[in-house]
Parts: structure tokens; C-alpha cells; sequence
């Protein structure tokens, strides 16, 4: 193939993807889905209809074609099905598409009572805006990979500064991206997940209240948090 065919090829290959774009966001109604989904959560069907003021049925049909053209993903959780943008990139074409429009502010709402939201147990990992929070820091400073799903091996040599001894050599399962039910992104799930909640209960970094789901973090725990993962009380931020 020449230098031309190739250049050719490219050129068809992005006005094809801008295309698809354009044809995604010419209707109103998928145009407010996209902009629900910039606060960065995933949300149902039922839930951005809600928050977008568009009826269930009308809403699931969007979503089909905004999946189908790749703007956004689904994740399947239980019996339900969480969509969310499919990646930054995307954000950040709505985010400048935005521009014209400053005074969007998505609806949607949470519900979850504080207690719960704060942190909570999910399965045998921590959950909630603390477990959230550690998530995205782990992400930041490359202890797992970009997608969740593997450990770096700055993360086993991070990790083991902290006292957390991780054997990841036949491990099945390390580390997964766990979505969360009150945030509506991802916490720490797998092997990691598990090993930590139990660290952090031993070291008294935070209390689990017996036959609840509840968790509280101590002093303690907030200290440590912020100096490995830099996660602070709401209102030292």
C-alpha cells in the first residue's frame, strides 16, 4: 500500500468516526444522556431517564444506539445494568461540546444513606467514597493498571512498605474493578480488596460493626489513609 492509500485510508477511517459522533449527539435526548454520565458515575436506564426527563422507553433506545456507536459501556452488576462513558476520551469531547452550554449540571441523585455512603463492607473488600477514593489514588500513582484488573510491580513493592505482603505469582484473581452501588465507580475488589480490608481492620485503621455493613475509620486510619493514598476527611478537603 502506498503513502497515498495509506494517507486515503486514514482520512475515511476518521471522517467515518466523526460521523458516528455527529450522528450520536444530533438528537437532544442523547446529547442530556452524555452529559448526565460527566459526573463520572454509572447510572441505570431508569435512572437517566429520571434525571434526564425522558420516558423508559425512549431512553432505553438511545442507549442501544450511544452503545452501538461506542460513546458509552455497560456494566452488568447483579440484575442490574449500569451505564457509564465509555472512556476519558469521550468525556472529553462532551467536556469541550460543554463549553457552549456552562450551565449544565447533571440531576441525578444518590440516595444512600451518609453512613452507608462513607464506607461500608461490599462482599469481603471496603466499599464507598473512602474505598472510591483509594481506587483512584492506587490508579494515580500506578500501583495497579489503568483498567484495575492487574497489579504494578511498583503496587507489590508499595504495597509491602505498608506491611501488606501480596503473592501474586499463581494468584487468580488479583485485583478487579469493582463498581460501587452508592458512588457509581469503581473500588478495589479481588485478592487486594480482601487482603486490605483485613490489614486495615488489624492495624485499627477502621472498625466493621458485627451483622452490619457499616464501617467507621478511626483517627488512625485517617492518618494512614492520607499519607499512603492521601484520602482525607470530607472536611479537611
Amino acid at each position: 500500500m502506498t503513502k497515498s492509500e495509506i494517507k486515503s485510508e486514514y482520512q475515511h477511517s476518521v471522517e467515518s468516526a466523526i460521523a458516528t459522533v455527529g450522528a450520536a449527539i444530533s438528537d437532544i435526548s442523547r446529547v442530556k444522556i452524555l452529559c448526565a454520565l460527566m459526573d463520572g458515575r454509572a447510572w441505570t436506564a431508569t435512572e437517566l431517564g429520571i434525571a434526564t426527563d425522558i420516558s423508559a422507553s425512549t431512553t432505553s433506545s438511545h442507549l442501544s444506539k450511544l452503545l452501538s456507536r461506542g460513546l458509552i459501556s455497560v456494566i452488568s452488576q447483579g440484575k442490574y445494568r449500569y451505564f457509564r462513558l465509555a472512556n476519558d476520551e469521550i468525556a472529553k469531547i462532551i467536556e469541550n461540546l460543554m463549553y457552549f452550554s456552562p450551565n449544565h449540571i447533571s440531576q441525578a441523585k444518590i440516595t444512600t444513606p451518609k453512613n452507608l455512603r462513607k464506607a461500608r463492607t461490599c462482599y469481603n473488600h471496603l466499599a464507598g467514597e473512602i474505598a472510591v477514593d483509594i481506587y483512584d489514588s492506587l490508579c494515580r500513582q500506578k500501583w495497579i493498571t489503568e483498567d484495575g484488573h492487574a497489579i504494578t510491580a511498583l503496587g507489590v513493592e508499595q504495597f509491602k512498605n505498608i506491611g501488606i505482603e501480596l503473592h501474586t505469582k499463581h494468584a487468580r484473581n488479583i485485583c478487579c474493578p469493582c463498581l460501587d452501588w452508592s458512588e457509581r465507580r469503581f473500588h478495589l475488589g479481588g485478592q487486594i480488596g480482601a487482603t486490605f480490608l483485613n490489614y486495615a481492620e488489624a492495624q485499627a485503621w477502621l472498625i466493621r460493626h458485627q451483622g452490619y455493613r457499616e464501617v467507621t475509620i478511626s483517627k488512625k486510619g485517617y492518618k494512614a489513609l492520607t499519607q499512603y493514598f492521601n484520602v482525607k476527611r470530607k472536611e479537611e478537603k
